[in-house]
């Protein structure tokens, strides 16, 4: 799966880079249809909820399931989206 990863505001380390693109791509083994992914991280400036935002896109013929996750750090943000997506994905899949 081809994954993009855009930081917005900030400069991502090659550590966090990795992170996303290891937890991104294990979702291919729910989305095997999958063809690729966008990964945006941006720094927001509401320190009670977190301030760290992340957003995925996956792209897959016939659907786009999108997730959003908000933490303190940008790690706990990504698995956040992640388990989103696998939730629209496995309901997807029920249908």
């Amino acid at each position: 799966m081809n994954v993009k990863i855009q930081s917005v505001k900030f400069d991502a380390d090659k550590k966090l880079l990795e992170f996303v693109e290891h937890k991104v791509s294990k979702l291919d083994r729910f989305a095997d249809r999958a063809t690729g992914a966008d990964v945006v991280m941006k720094l927001d400036k509401d320190e009670v909820k977190g301030n760290k935002l992340v957003t995925i896109t996956l792209h897959m013929p016939g659907a786009t399931p999108l997730a959003e996750g908000r933490a303190s750090r940008f790690e706990e943000a990504v698995d956040m989206a992640v388990d989103a997506l696998k939730r629209q994905i496995e309901k997807m899949k029920d249908r």
